[in-house]
């Protein structure tokens, strides 16, 4: 509640700052116009955008159409079709980009955007000045910002995603090594197991033989008989440590495991709890290992447990086969009665699978094997376990695979082996030095999936900047051309107002040839043309100064033949 506040009061203060800068720059706008309404050009845009601001952040695209008004205003405007409003809206175009992750909504609200300012121009029947500032800088205001705004919000992807692999790497190591550490621990108990409790288990077996010798006294059998006790009670504290080492505080492997308890009483206290087991033993049950009875023990509990977690009230079938040489234990639960999948009865917990994990590693420490998976029947999870400890289990065997949990995602697997992890080639895609930070990553071969989503987030970035770099010289290409020859046009029309006092009526042509522009004005207002000219003359329009974006007095010259018949000014604005 407390970071929820403390966001909301950020974005409150950062709301207010933005409206202060764009609410100076409407001020200036107005106190530069002079002649402004203070209504019209102060009191509404400065309410507008204190509603445009805050919208910014839920409903950007509101926010961008609500300043696009202002500036339509603008071009409503008979003075110019420039006002400070422009500064508005390329700052919440920009925010645009920076908060909306998609393309095409934006797209369409800055066209739509684009098509109003036209169509007031068309209404309004705007002059060539408004038409260009229509078709350039309104445009440029709303696309280039936007470009910009998309583009810093792939750069901080991109450094969010850079943080989050940074923060998997390190979880990874951790992992690495607290892996190494349980392997460590599991082939040290192996070897304690078959090296130094089978050799105490002969010493004791010897002593025993001596003790039956007919040569010895009553003290020397005595003496046997105390030292067979102790390597008794050797044995019973190497098994003690071995139980230590393979079940390591805070792991589940083995918590909650009875010492003297055996599959018969955890079934028993099963039924009686309600869960429906039904289970055979087949075979002669041989004299098995602490460590395999401990592990088949932890293989039914953990069984029993999933059935009983996401199968509730579903049949559960538990069968174990002695063999000469080797025991198997089938653990099968039903199919939900819901119509649910048969992999949901035994699974872990979506996403977890710590149990199955943990089971693969005892079995395979053992030397066994164990086998999860849907079948007919249900969900069935079958491990195979020697009556012995084999010496593969000390030998280097490598870590068992990661076992994929029933519910879990295909990809998503368990915790990384100290020799590697899961990967994925990347088709199509060249080595990412991205990879570099991998070092078990083979360059050009297979990128980590963590790598290859950042790389993934690096190409959008460059899609982004390619974009923003683009899109600019292709609108140049369509707009650069019209704008540049509209300014020509202007621009080469321009009669200096001491040369238009120089001009004398009933003077030919050709002697006031090197006082008039190159060419004439093309474009002059409707209520220019509405004075009617003199009868039998042509009448020609010339600006009388160079300002591109104002509107300025025109000059008339008419002509009757080639001699100046007369020469009047129109004053700039609209009747």
């Amino acid at each position: 509640m407390l970071n929820t506040r403390t966001t909301s009061a950020r974005s409150a203060r950062g709301d207010a700052a933005l409206w202060a800068v764009l609410a100076a720059a409407t001020g200036y706008g107005f106190r530069d116009a002079g002649s402004a309404s203070l209504t019209l050009d102060l009191v509404l845009p400065l309410a507008v955008l204190a509603v445009a601001v805050p919208w910014s952040r839920r409903r950007p695209g509101a926010a961008v159409v609500l300043v696009n008004g202002l500036c339509v205003m603008g071009l409503a405007d008979a003075s110019t079709p420039g006002n400070a409003h422009v500064l508005s809206l390329a700052a919440l175009s920009c925010l645009l980009g920076a908060r909306v992750a998609e393309a095409r909504r934006p797209l369409l609200v800055l066209a739509g955007c684009a098509a109003v300012d036209l169509a007031t121009c068309a209404v309004l029947r705007a002059q060539p000045v408004w038409w260009f500032y229509a078709l350039t800088v309104l445009p440029a205001a709303l696309l280039l910002p936007w470009l910009a705004g998309r583009h810093w919000r792939g750069r901080r992807q991109l450094v969010r995603e850079g943080w989050r692999l940074a923060r998997g790497l390190e979880e990874r190591q951790h992992l690495v090594a607290e892996r190494a550490r349980l392997t460590e621990r599991a082939e040290i108990a192996a070897d304690m197991h078959d090296s130094l409790g089978h050799a105490l288990s002969l010493v004791a077996l010897r002593a025993g033989a001596l003790e039956l010798s007919p040569d010895l006294t009553d003290r020397d059998r005595a003496d046997l008989a105390d030292l067979r006790g102790t390597i008794a009670d050797a044995v019973e504290q190497v098994r003690e440590t071995v139980a230590v080492l393979q079940d390591p505080p805070g792991r589940d492997t083995g918590a909650g495991l009875p010492v003297n308890d055996t599959v018969e009483d955890l079934l028993s206290r099963a039924v009686a709890s309600g869960v429906p087991v039904r289970w055979e033993r087949r075979g002669v049950s041989p004299p098995l290992s602490c460590l395999v009875e401990r592990g088949m023990y932890r293989v039914v509990q953990e069984s029993l447990t999933n059935a009983t977690k996401h199968a509730p009230d579903c049949s559960i079938s538990v069968r174990i086969t002695h063999e000469p040489d080797r025991t198997r234990v089938s653990v099968v639960n039903a199919v939900p009665s819901a119509g649910g999948p048969a992999h949901a009865g035994a699974g872990p917990a979506s996403g977890v699978g710590r149990g199955l994990i943990g089971l693969q590693e005892r079995v395979t420490v053992l030397g066994g094997s164990l086998r999860t998976g849907s079948g007919s029947g249900g969900f069935h999870v079958t491990a195979v376990l020697p009556h012995r400890a084999t010496t593969a289990a000390r030998t280097g065997t490598p870590a068992p695979g990661p076992v994929t949990a029933p519910g879990r995602p295909a990809g998503i697997q368990g915790p990384a082996s100290p020799t590697g992890t899961a990967r994925r080639p990347v088709p199509g895609m060249a080595p990412d030095p991205i990879g570099a930070m991998d070092p078990d990553t083979a360059p050009g071969e297979v990128l980590p999936e963590s790598a290859e989503r950042l790389a993934s987030v690096r190409s959008d970035a460059r899609r982004r900047s390619a974009l923003a770099f683009v899109a600019p010289v292709v609108a140049a290409v369509f707009f650069v051309p019209s704008a540049v020859y509209l300014a020509w046009q202007l621009t080469t029309s321009v009669l200096p107002p001491s040369r238009f006092d120089e001009l004398t009526t009933g003077r030919p042509r050709t002697e006031l040839a090197p006082l008039l522009p190159a060419r004439a004005y093309p474009y002059p207002s409707d209520h220019a043309r509405s004075e009617p000219p003199p009868p039998g003359a042509r009448c020609e329009f010339y600006r009388s100064g160079r300002d591109l974006l104002d509107e300025v007095d025109l000059y008339r010259l008419c002509w009757s033949g080639d001699t100046l018949l007369t020469k009047d000014t129109v004053p700039a604005g609209r009747p």
